[in-house]
This record gives structure tokens, C-alpha cells and sequence, in this order.
């Protein structure tokens, strides 16, 4: 992109010379590099750089506030390995978008944070500029890399840097910082093409080391009680055929991660979710492909895993600093999961004894169980609708729409619908992921509508909907095929807590009585609904998907149903003074 000027020489001649200048080259440099989509909240100094974009067929995505835009740029990352990118105005924009890349780098999403800023000579001397801050400073704990262009020539390099960083190796979050006075610099234009760079084999294969590879399969075929454990990174590497064919031909019992379901279905005959505290328990020999040892896992250690000292781990991953984080790895594997688990492949192929039989009837037998006792809890239609009656109802929306993205966040309402609510395809559960952080719902909705056409069901408790449920009219103004559902239990975990003094004031947990969230999306032009029965959720449910259009459920819950901090343990310290 450029404009053509009149310039004059030195002899007072006249002619015309092709310009352009930093606006037009961000965004030449992202489109050579096959980003297309921009999620953001214009401002200065930003506003016509997104203007321009649009113009030049970048679709941009504006939203109420960056933290969501962020979330969305997020998860587009995760969905199709280039990084979202997120455009910010500078300081508390900047601030908000923060968050998102933090969350983003935790979680190993690529992601591009893009802020403009204020110019180095008054932030450097402190001088009191318009949201003056030193934002590349502020960012570079944060995410996985941080740089700034100060001249429009080197643009082009600094997206290309941002790019690479962001899915080499373990992916993460990057923030471009580009104060204001860039976008305006001027250069000639075939300099300014010929300083752009299309960034070539960004996130190339790392094979693992041969004696790696040995040495794993050499204690996977002492194990007594393997299991396999898929985490996220499983679902992002994009190699679900030779996930499947690793699990299959072992034969071993596997264990998905929440984001990890779906890559092969939850109903098959060797998924463990039913069994889970089963087989962390019984197993003697784990290998964790794509899954981190965090606090999901309880650290690899306690009660969780019966007699932890006797397990043996084996750990995929790309980055070596992950090994040993937590526990001892017997067998570390380090390379992208494609070429790890095709290695592992090659080494079992035909040569291989399937899992002692006792371990299989153990875990199916445990799974059945498990299964038969959920079952009546899931067909209750009882009213108000308690959190199972609910999930029941979503359970067989979902197995009838496996194409659909569920998004899922809350206390209750996450770790209740993780168990409950079965994945047939890869890809298609989104939830809060390592940090567990709330408020990602609106955006992970948006950015998985956008990214892929596919109808979206947003499973949301009251109170994480309450971080971001604004954007339900960046829902209607973009017409997302986008259904929230908000279970609505009058409050956090539940919404029968009271004020210890008997004052005026509601207790902390407890929101406002009988709200009807369906009205806010009444009021952008969607489709709102009261469900508050079983019958009433699933009709409404299945009426919004079939349209397409922008609807949000307020599922009213039972306030007691709830417990604290939902089904993850009780996170919460609780007091053992008591005061009279």
C-alpha cells in the first residue's frame, strides 16, 4: 500500500515518487504474513490503523473492552497455530490486553499484543505524557518476548520477530510495542516493500533425540498399569491421526485433559474420564503427552496418585525446562508432539503387547460404575433446575452437534460440565485452561465464531459471565452464531449466603435475586430466553442453534445447588480461629 506524493529535487524539478509510511506497512507486513483478522478496541493512537486495515480487507473485530479482544486474539491462536493478534491503545489499554497475553503465554497460546505508546525521549524523562508508561518494560515479564520499532524501515522485522516468537518452540504471547510517531514516518514505497519479511518455517519440526525414544518405549513395556495423559498441547499440535493410531495400537487407557477432549471421542472403549481418580491412582506408568505436572494434575504428587514414588513418568513436550518441574521423569521425550509420538509409533509398530487384561477390566469395570450412578442425576427434572439436570440436558445437545465449539467457564459451572458434558471432535471444548482464570468467555466465544464459522454454545456461570458479558453486543453487532447459556444460581458457588451481621449489605457471594440476564441480549437485537426447566433449556438450546442467531439463556439453578470452589478441592483457605 502507498500513495503517490509530489516531490521536488534539488534543481527545483518537479515529479511524482510512490510514498508510504508506518500505518501502511503493519499492516502489509501482517497481511504477507497471512494474518487477516484483527480483534481490538480502536483509540488513540491506534484508531486509523484500524480503519486502514479494514480497508485494505483485514477483517477487524472491535470490542467493549482489550482484556476480552485479547482473549479472543487468544484463542484464535489456539485454533490455527498463527498468532491472534490483538490491537490496543496505550497504558490502561494496553494494561487490559495484558492480561490476555499473560494468560495467553501461561496457557501456550500464540498471540500478538499490539499497543501504541507514547514516544521514548518524554516517557524516558518521565515528562507527563498522554498515558505515558514504559509498556515494553511492563510486558516483558509477562509474555514470552517483548519488542519495540522506532522506525518505520524496521517494521517489517519486527513483525516478522513477533511472529516467529510466538509459535516457535513452546508457543506464547509477544507484545510489538509501536509508539505513535511511527505510523506516520514516511519512506519511499519500493524501500518500504523491500523491507518487509514474510517469516518462512516459523515453528519448524524438532525431532526427539533416538535414545529418547528407546528409553521411553522401554519403560512403557515394563508397565503393569500404563495410562497416557492428553493435555491441551496434544490438541494444538494438530496431529490427531497419529494421536489416535499411538492409542490405539498400545492399546493403553487414556486420560484427556479438559481442552485435550474430543481428540479421540470421550465414549471410546480406552478413554479413562469416568475413571479418572482410578487410574491417576492405580497406574504405575504415566506418559503425559502434551500435559503439564501443575496443580490440574495435583504437582504429580499426594493422595491424588496413591504412591506416587513408585510411578514411573514419561513426558512429551518441546521444551526441555518442563521435565522434572515437579517430580522426577523417568523418560523425557523433548521435540514437537507430530514428531515424538510418530517416533513412538515406529517403535511399537508391530512389535508390541497390549496392557495386562486385569488393568483394562479394572478401569472399564470402574468407568461403568461410575457412568450408572451419574445417569439418574443427569435425567432429573427437577425445579428449579439443580447444576447435573442442566448439564444433562447440554450433554445431549452437544453429542447430537458434535461440530459445535463449547466454551466454558465458572466455578461450578466448569468442573461439573468437565466431567458431565462428552466431546466427540478435537478442538471443540474451550475452557479457562492452566490459570483457570474467569472472564474468557465472551471473548473465546467470539474468536472461535470468527475463526471458524461453527455455531458456538458459551456455558457460563453468573459470575464469570460477569467479566466480559458486555460483549454480548459485539455478539449481535457481528451476528455470531454464538448461544450463552447462563446458569444462574443467584451467586458465586451459590447464592444462599447472608450477611454474619444481620446489616443491610448481601454477602460477598450473593448477587442480585432472580436477574434476568436474557434481557441484555433483548437489548442488542438478539434472542433472549428464561429457561427454568429441563424441557424449557432444551428447547430454547436447540432453537438457538438451528437459527444461528445471537441468543442468550438465563438458566435459573437452584442458589443452593452450588459448592465451594466447585468439584476441584477446596481451594479456599478456611480459618481455624474462631472469634467470639
Amino acid at each position: 500500500m502507498s500513495a503517490t506524493v509530489q516531490s521536488i529535487d534539488a534543481s527545483g524539478a518537479g515529479g511524482e515518487q510512490e510514498l508510504t509510511d508506518g500505518f501502511h506497512l503493519v499492516i502489509d507486513a501482517l497481511k504477507l504474513n497471512g494474518i487477516n483478522t484483527i480483534y481490538g478496541v480502536p483509540g488513540i493512537p491506534i484508531t486509523d490503523l484500524g480503519r486502514m486495515a479494514q480497508a485494505a480487507g483485514i477483517r477487524v473485530i472491535s470490542f467493549r473492552h482489550e482484556q476480552n479482544a485479547g482473549n479472543a486474539a487468544a484463542i484464535a491462536g489456539f485454533l490455527t497455530k498463527m498468532p491472534g493478534v490483538c490491537l490496543t491503545v496505550s497504558a490502561p489499554g494496553f494494561l487490559n490486553g495484558l492480561t490476555a497475553l499473560a494468560n495467553a503465554t501461561t496457557n501456550c497460546f500464540p498471540m500478538i499484543l499490539i499497543s501504541g505508546s507514547s514516544e521514548r525521549e518524554i516517557v524516558d524523562l518521565q515528562q507527563g505524557d498522554y498515558e505515558e508508561m514504559d509498556q515494553l518494560a511492563i510486558a516483558k515479564p509477562l509474555c514470552k518476548a517483548a519488542f519495540r520499532v522506532l522506525h518505520a524501515a524496521d517494521i517489517g522485522i519486527g513483525v516478522a520477530r513477533a511472529i516467529r516468537a510466538a509459535v516457535s518452540g513452546r508457543p506464547g504471547g509477544v507484545y510489538l510495542d509501536l509508539p505513535a510517531k511511527l505510523f506516520s514516518q514516511v519512506m519511499k514505497a519500493d524501500a518500504g516493500a523491500k523491507s518487509l519479511v514474510k517469516v518462512i518455517d516459523a515453528a519448524p519440526a524438532q525431532i526427539p533425540a533416538p535414545d529418547a525414544v528407546k528409553r521411553a518405549l522401554d519403560v512403557l513395556k515394563g508397565a503393569k498399569r500404563p495410562l497416557i495423559i492428553l493435555g491441551k498441547g496434544a490438541a494444538y499440535a494438530q496431529v490427531d491421526d497419529l494421536i489416535r493410531a499411538l492409542i490405539e495400537k498400545s492399546g493403553i487407557p487414556f486420560l484427556p485433559m479438559s481442552m485435550a477432549k474430543g481428540l479421540l471421542p470421550d465414549t471410546h472403549p480406552q478413554c479413562a474420564g469416568a475413571a479418572r481418580s482410578t487410574v491417576l491412582k492405580d497406574s504405575d506408568v504415566v506418559m503425559l503427552i502434551g500435559a503439564r505436572l501443575n496443580w490440574l494434575l495435583s504437582h504429580g504428587k499426594g493422595k491424588t496418585w496413591g504412591d506416587a514414588g513408585l510411578k514411573k513418568f514419561i513426558q512429551i513436550d518441546i521444551d526441555p525446562k518442563e521435565m522434572d518441574s515437579n517430580i522426577q521423569i523417568a523418560a523425557p521425550v523433548v521435540g514437537d508432539i507430530g514428531s515424538c509420538v510418530s517416533a513412538l509409533l515406529a517403535g511399537i509398530d508391530g512389535k508390541w503387547s497390549a496392557p495386562p487384561a486385569d488393568w483394562i477390566k479394572a478401569v472399564s469395570s470402574k468407568k461403568e460404575e461410575n457412568i450408572a450412578k451419574m445417569a439418574p442425576r443427569l435425567l432429573k427434572n427437577s425445579v428449579p433446575m439443580d447444576f447435573h439436570s442442566a448439564l444433562g440436558v447440554l450433554r445431549t445437545i452437544i453429542k447430537e452437534r458434535p461440530d459445535a465449539i463449547l466454551v466454558n467457564e465458572g466455578a461450578n459451572t466448569l468442573d461439573l460440565a468437565r466431567g458431565v458434558i462428552d466431546m466427540y471432535k478435537p478442538r471443540k471444548r474451550l475452557d479457562v485452561g492452566t490459570w483457570g482464570v474467569m472472564g474468557i468467555g465472551m471473548g473465546f466465544a467470539i474468536g472461535a465464531a470468527i475463526e471458524t464459522g461453527k455455531p458456538v454454545l458459551a456455558l457460563e456461570g453468573d459470575s464469570a459471565f460477569g467479566f466480559s458479558g458486555m460483549e454480548v453486543e459485539t455478539i449481535c453487532r457481528y451476528n455470531l452464531p454464538v448461544c450463552v447459556v447462563v446458569f444462574n444460581n443467584n451467586g458465586i458457588y451459590r447464592g444462599t449466603d447472608v450477611n454474619p451481621t444481620g446489616g443491610p449489605d448481601v454477602a460477598p457471594t450473593v448477587f442480585v435475586k432472580d436477574s434476568r440476564y436474557d434481557k441484555m441480549m433483548d437489548a442488542f437485537g438478539g434472542v433472549g430466553f428464561n429457561a427454568t426447566t429441563s424441557d424449557e433449556l432444551r428447547r430454547a438450546v436447540n432453537q438457538a442453534m438451528d437459527s444461528g442467531k445471537p441468543t442468550l439463556i438465563n438458566a435459573v439453578i437452584d442458589p443452593a445447588a452450588g459448592s465451594e470452589s466447585g468439584r476441584i478441592g477446596n481451594l479456599n483457605p478456611q480459618s481455624v480461629v474462631k472469634r467470639k
